[in-house]
């Protein structure tokens, strides 16, 4: 059966600076990862531009992407050092002439080393900081943007930098220095909202807000699956409401017995209990659409999903992951919902954070000794879906 989208429904993929660029002076920078590798040379997207560009071009409109906020700015106010106001630019502009617009992500995860000595988002007076970055991003970059995401994954951000202790600065158990990251983030986006409206009026400002399904395996995990449902998707929804559009990003199924369950830190748990999964977590694409359908009744606001994937090696498994998301989502726009995109996560294997690189989501092979890029089977089917604006199920 072939789910034809509508008419004016868009397609995409997205990388993330930090994760595709050699490290700028960030905190990011020199961290070992989880599969022994050391977060510097990533994928050295800053020399393949031209050839990035030609894959990005074959996945639809919309590229979502940032830029390296490190390397444009070096000290607190300063102004953007040109050569690399330049390079990202050239890049745009070749991707415009490829009839590709943007979806530009001002804060991933990543931001300068200076920013982070300041007190990075627990200071509510660095929130300057992050509005100069911002009006300069607009004066330099902003032609290029059809759509803004102001912060990515705000509340993933907040968790791992202040409770789990995955990301930088990597403190542990600080709920309320978590919710604070997040205020002062939700604070700072809508000072920028503002900014970026009143330099363009009619293009959407939003956030991508992470999302997953949560449940409880037994009684014991009752209160924390309820609790991460209200964390994740009410409490860090919350700072973020005036925005025109939710950006939501989906990969996971949670289950809680009374701790979470995935692949990355149980897996045995995932095995004896024979649940479908990825190499990071359970597989659920259901979930999605019970999402969808949640923000969707309760803010009544247009919906593109802005990052959703597998992290596996294996093509077929990709290939029927992209058909069963995007049968949730036609089902989804059926029942009313007014999803306006879909962005896949991600154009081309990428340095997945504090995991490392052999936890893979592209569309295109990187071979991590030679920087080589290759097209995969995967790849070859969602260029052929974004053509056909539809999907064989």
């Amino acid at each position: 059966m072939f789910l034809s989208f509508p008419k004016n429904f868009f397609w995409g993929t997205s990388t993330a600076a930090a994760q595709v660029e050699t490290a700028g002076d960030h905190p990011w920078r020199g961290l070992v990862t989880a599969d022994g590798n050391t977060f510097e040379r990533t994928t050295d997207h800053e020399l393949h531009r031209k050839k990035d560009a030609g894959y990005i071009a074959r996945f639809g409109s919309v590229y979502r992407c940032g830029v390296d906020w490190s390397r444009l700015q070096t000290k607190p106010m300063a102004k953007f050092d040109p050569a690399v106001v330049d390079e990202y630019c050239t890049f745009f502009e070749y991707l415009k002439g490829k009839g590709i617009s943007l979806m530009f992500v001002l804060h991933h995860f990543c931001h300068p080393n200076w920013f982070e000595q300041k007190g990075g988002w627990t200071k509510e007076e660095n929130i300057d900081f992050f509005v100069n970055y911002t009006q300069q991003c607009i004066k330099h970059f902003g032609k290029y943007a059809s759509w803004w995401n102001t912060f990515n994954e705000p509340n993933v951000y907040a968790y791992n930098a202040y409770f789990s202790g995955h990301f930088p600065p990597f403190k542990k158990g600080r709920y309320f220095t978590a919710n604070r990251a997040l205020d002062n983030m939700g604070r700072a986006h809508e000072i920028v909202r503002v900014l970026i409206r009143e330099k363009s009026k009619n293009t959407p400002v939003g956030i991508s807000l992470n999302t997953a399904y949560f449940k409880a395996s037994n009684f014991l995990g009752q209160i924390p699956a309820l609790f991460a449902r209200w964390w994740f998707l009410n409490r860090a929804a919350r700072p973020f409401q005036k925005c025109d559009f939710w950006g939501l990003s989906y990969y996971a199924y949670l289950l809680f017995d009374p701790f979470p369950v995935d692949m990355v830190n149980r897996p045995e748990v995932v095995q004896r209990l024979g649940l479908p999964h990825d190499k990071m977590w359970l597989y659920k694409p259901e979930g999605l659409g019970w999402v969808l359908r949640r923000f969707w009744k309760k803010y009544k606001k247009p919906i593109v999903i802005t990052e959703n994937g597998i992290c596996s090696d294996d093509n077929q498994e990709r290939i029927q992951a992209i058909r069963d998301y995007l049968r949730v989502c036609h089902e989804a726009i059926e029942a009313g919902v007014d999803l306006r995109g879909y962005i896949h996560w991600s154009t081309w294997d990428n340095f997945e954070w504090h995991l490392g690189p052999t936890f893979r989501f592209g569309l295109v092979r990187v071979n991590f000794n030679t920087m080589e890029r290759s097209m995969t089977p995967a790849g070859a089917f969602y260029e052929k879906v974004t053509q056909q604006n539809g999907v064989e199920v």
